[in-house]
């Protein structure tokens, strides 16, 4: 990956923003001449009092300059600091309204293959050391370059030699840099690693936080939890051994040219070949040399990380999803769109055995249920329907078009979908109902909440529809989440509605309430129903059944009930459950 590509990253929010970063350099750069004025006026001073010419008005005039040079300095460094720092905060907002924006066009197999915890460190850890590198550690460079070779400039105007001799620990200050900003990087790009393995623990783990305390694992979480904390600390002081080393090797360096400078400028003052005002002036380059040569350190640490933190988050945006995104053609929505299967087969990439296999199906208007053993293949259809899922040309077909020549937009925005997990968001309740319409009316909310039985449930709660439900929906029963899901999905009122055993934990009186709306309102709509309760099975216009990734027989509930032994056994046990129920 050449730093290029990285750079590329960068290039836009440098492009947008130049006039910004112009003037607060123009600002940096004013700041570095005023300081190195100073030296200059000091060496006046100095010389005058030596030879015994200064006046008390010559030295009150000097000293006028320099606090005048000294309040410019505060100013301008304030410019600078407000057009650079904020620069490299306007650049950190960009970057990382880029993740989320590619976060949220990604794949579900781009999800299994990163975690919750590594995105967030993407988007937290990575991106704090890029705007830390574009920020403060731009300022340094070119602070220490430009401070760097004027005051060299300007100690050569007063002695060459002199010069020479500051410079010669030079080569051991670039040599030790480069060796540890090399380990650095290592060192650095595992500390980052970590630290999403510790954010996604502790996300998981807060998330799941009634799970451990009913198994009782708090200490086992807390155990683990301290040997990840101690794993990062421990490499965190790795990096922090190697940060540790720069900035010393930098003052040792500046501090051996000291030395050389008062033994050998000494000797030249003594001699009376260097004035008293060129040798202070000369002391006082030096001591500004020792910032940048401090600052080759510091800034190679920020650029290192930075380095390794884009280059995360390059690989990161250079994914790419498996679902082909085709362009808006002005396509009209369909009123009445059908699912056609031709063959289709469909394996996850994390295992070899496929989930679904030579797959022949007509999907259109009407109340389809789907039903089979676990594992069959169920839910896997749900998610290639609503294109979770890539599949390959020919295989899948929507409104008469092969998916694969449809934008992905085009299709979810016909399909209204409830997963077997409700996915609920810490806001009330009319929020999450609205989700998929956010300008809708009360009086819709509402009528959605009717349809999916769970008004009256709602008016019960204490702040009724403005109820805020928690993290996940926690305030509600398992049955509420689902039904509060189901309601979202019939709010937005598509052509095709997938409910993936999404009424699991539903009872059988709501249940069938349910299907009494789901028929009210998808008359002349495709609803696909996965469920293994063969009451609400036998309410639907035809039931197909999965076995092993195959459909193994579809029909209505009487046909079924003669002709296949799966659905027949699944009947007498459910009966014989219902049966025994009833005697208690």
């Amino acid at each position: 990956m050449g730093l290029g590509s990285l750079l590329a990253l960068l290039r836009p929010s440098f492009q947008r923003y130049w006039m910004r970063l112009l003037i607060g350099l123009a600002a940096l750069l004013a700041v570095d001449i005023l300081q190195l004025i100073i030296p200059r006026i000091l060496k006046r001073g100095v010389d005058s009092l030596a030879l015994a010419t200064a006046s008390q008005h010559d030295l009150l005039v000097l000293a006028g300059l320099i606090i005048l040079i000294a309040l410019l300095v505060a100013v301008l460094r304030f410019v600078w600091r407000y057009l650079i720092i904020g620069f490299s905060r306007l650049l950190e907002m960009a970057i990382r309204n880029r993740i989320f924006s590619h976060i949220l066009k990604m794949d579900t197999p781009f999800f299994e293959q990163h975690t919750p915890g590594d995105l967030m460190a993407h988007s937290s850890n990575d991106l704090s050391a890029v705007q830390m590198a574009c920020g403060m550690g731009l300022v340094a460079a070119i602070d220490a370059l430009v401070m760097s070779l004027a005051t060299i400039g300007f100690m050569l105007h007063i002695h060459v030699e002199l010069t020479l001799m500051a410079m010669l620990p030079m080569p051991f200050l670039a040599y030790s840099t480069r060796i540890l900003a090399g380990r650095l990087h290592h060192r650095f790009n595992t500390v980052q690693e970590q630290f999403s393995q510790l954010t996604e623990f502790s996300r998981s783990t807060v998330v799941s936080v009634r799970l451990i305390k009913a198994y009782t694992m708090e200490k086992f979480q807390t155990a683990e939890f301290d040997q990840l904390g101690r794993k990062y600390v421990k490499n965190n002081l790795g990096v922090a051994y190697i940060q540790g080393l720069m900035t010393p090797i930098a003052t040792l360096t500046g501090n051996l040219g000291m030395l050389m400078i008062l033994l050998i400028g000494g000797r030249l003052v003594i001699l009376g070949s260097l004035t008293m005002g060129d040798f202070v002036a000369f002391v006082s380059y030096l001591s500004m040399l020792i910032w940048p040569m401090m600052a080759i350190g510091w800034v190679a640490n920020l650029v290192q990380r930075g380095l390794t933190s884009l280059r995360r988050i390059h690989i990161l945006l250079s994914q790419q999803s498996s679902l082909p995104d085709i362009a808006d053609t002005g396509l009209q929505p369909l009123s009445r769109p059908s699912f056609g299967l031709r063959k289709l087969s469909f394996s996850y990439s994390s295992t070899r055995q496929p989930a679904l296999k030579d797959l022949e199906l007509e999907l259109g208007p009407g109340i389809h249920g789907i039903t089979g053993r676990t594992g069959s293949g169920k839910s896997s259809l749900c998610r290639i329907l609503a294109r979770l899922y890539p599949v390959a040309n020919g295989q899948l077909f929507f409104g008469g078009f092969d998916v694969n020549t449809l934008p992905l937009d085009f299709i979810r925005s016909h399909i209204a979908y409830v997963g077997q997990e409700p996915i609920l968001f810490s806001e009330s309740i009319a929020s999450n109902i609205a989700l998929g319409r956010p300008g809708a009316s009360e009086a819709e909310i509402i009528e959605a909440a009717k349809n999916a039985a769970i008004h009256e449930d709602i008016l019960g709660l204490p702040d009724g529809y403005a109820t805020l439900i928690g993290e996940r929906g926690i305030k509600l029963s398992g049955g509420q989440r689902q039904r509060l899901a189901l309601a979202r999905a019939l709010i937005c009122d598509r052509p095709v509605l997938i409910i993936d055993d999404g009424l699991s934990a539903v009872d059988v009186a709501t249940e069938h309430e349910v299907f009494a709306g789901l028929r009210r309102q998808f008359i002349d709509k495709t609803v696909i129903i996965v469920s293994n309760r063969i009451k609400m099975l036998s309410l639907t216009d035809r039931i197909i059944i999965f076995d092993e990734g195959r459909i193994i027989s579809q029909g209505q509930h009487a046909e079924l009930l003669e002709t296949n032994s799966l659905y027949r056994s699944m009947f007498t046990k459910q009966m014989r459950t219902q049966a025994g129920e009833g005697e208690h």
